[in-house]
């Protein structure tokens, strides 16, 4: 199975994907699921659907694209900030925050066992059209909520920051939003973020001690990610304050806020992608310079070409499985995959070459340590912790569909 550079994809982006381009996303790219995306998808339930489509069918369809074969569930950026806050190192270089993980000791050694999580569960039952009432419910509260910020307040209050004059495009937003955080006295900076987030008054006054007691430091060592939270929020007020981002939200569309808050869990990927215009204008400038923005119709134009590409196989090698003839992108750098893979992991083509035949007396013993982990994971301490440092393995439990579309991504023998 291929591994690949850790993407995210917005709603728009994998909903421009036929199914067997969606298998390609999901074979060569390790994807970072956002709460945010399962959300919105759930929320399709509560649209009305043209060319007499239920939501229920579109958001089966969704869900089937999604990808089940290489990827992971991101925790809640409400939770990640506030670990942020409390002292947690919350990595910001690409990798997966991942939540629900039990520690599990085996013969002297320590690692994380990651079960299916509940959004995987309810991806599941999408496929086949069956949604929970509960479900039902929180889509509908969740569209709700998005009808109701409060742009009457919000946009008068930002309009008077404008004392130079208002920005001229949203670069110059996002300028003016770093200036502040980052340039003014840190604890009103501070304070003003956690009221901007909604931390609770109780848990702002512990913060604001725990960072006098590390010596008030600059709010963007003392919780980078929350300072990146803040940075994003702020400077979408600021944008639609300045009219460069429309506080209007057209009929049957989710608010420009909905597209904005992906920008919360860029920190953890390689890859954004997206169709969406806001996305095209606003993410590049929140990116790190090892982080890369590919157009929703491009990655889909490429996932096309890879799929006429490996279509024309023999009937034999392709029924093996994607892992026998696709364990890495053709090498050829015409593809934009492979230059993608090419940036973001450098070293694929020497493993590649390294790579030798599996044994199978090892994918025995490979199988029955992976039972046994989950089997030990079932009576472990749920409330156990483990630092990155003392980790010395991680299973994650899958259970992806053998095949979509004109696929079979496992072959007969596995």
């Amino acid at each position: 199975m291929a591994l690949g550079p850790i993407l995210i994809f917005d709603k728009s982006a994998l909903q421009a994907l036929s199914l067997d381009e969606a298998n390609w996303l999901d074979n060569f790219f390790l994807s970072c699921i956002t709460p945010l995306f399962l959300t919105e998808t759930l929320a399709d339930l509560e649209k009305e659907v043209k060319a007499g489509r239920t939501s229920d069918d579109v958001v089966g369809s969704l869900a089937l694209k999604t990808p089940d074969m290489q990827a992971y569930p991101c925790t809640h950026h409400q939770k990640l900030i506030g670990g942020d806050l409390y002292g947690n190192i919350i990595p910001m270089d690409g990798r997966i925050p991942c939540d629900s993980g039990r520690v599990v000791n085996l013969d002297g050694k320590s690692g994380i066992f990651f079960s299916r999580t509940p959004e995987e569960e309810a991806l599941q039952r999408w496929y086949g059209g069956d949604f929970l009432d509960v479900e039902r419910q929180f889509a509908k509260k969740w569209r709700r909520e998005l009808s109701d910020m409060d742009y009457e307040h919000l946009y008068p209050f930002f309009r008077k920051w404008f004392l130079l004059g208002k920005p001229k495009d949203v670069a110059e937003a996002k300028t003016l939003a770093d200036a502040y955080i980052d340039g003014s006295p840190q604890e009103g900076s501070l304070k003003f973020g956690m009221m901007l987030l909604n931390v609770s008054e109780a848990a702002q006054h512990e913060i604001l001690l725990r960072w006098q007691q590390a010596g008030e430091p600059p709010v963007r060592e003392f919780a980078p990610y929350f300072r990146h939270v803040f940075g994003v929020e702020l400077f979408f007020y600021l944008a639609v304050a300045a009219d460069q981002i429309s506080r209007v939200r057209p009929a049957g569309k989710v608010d420009n806020k909905v597209d904005i808050a992906y920008l919360y869990y860029l920190p953890f990927c390689m890859v954004f992608t997206s169709k969406d215009k806001l996305h095209r204008r606003v993410v590049p400038l929140f990116l790190r310079d090892d982080q890369t923005f590919v157009e929703g119709d491009d990655l889909k134009a490429d996932l096309r070409k890879l799929d006429e590409h490996y279509s024309v196989l023999p009937d034999e090698l392709k029924s093996s499985g994607f892992h026998k003839f696709a364990a890495y992108p053709p090498e050829d750098d015409s593809f934009l995959v492979t230059r993608l893979w090419d940036k973001h992991l450098p070293d694929w083509r020497r493993l590649k070459a390294q790579t030798m035949p599996p044994d199978q007396s090892e994918h025995k013993a490979l199988i029955s340590e992976l039972s046994r982990i989950a089997k030990t994971a079932e009576s472990s301490d749920p409330a156990a912790s483990l630092s990155i440092e003392q980790t010395e393995f991680v299973q994650f439990r899958r259970t992806p569909l053998r095949a979509k579309g004109k696929w079979d991504r496992y072959g007969p023998n596995v």
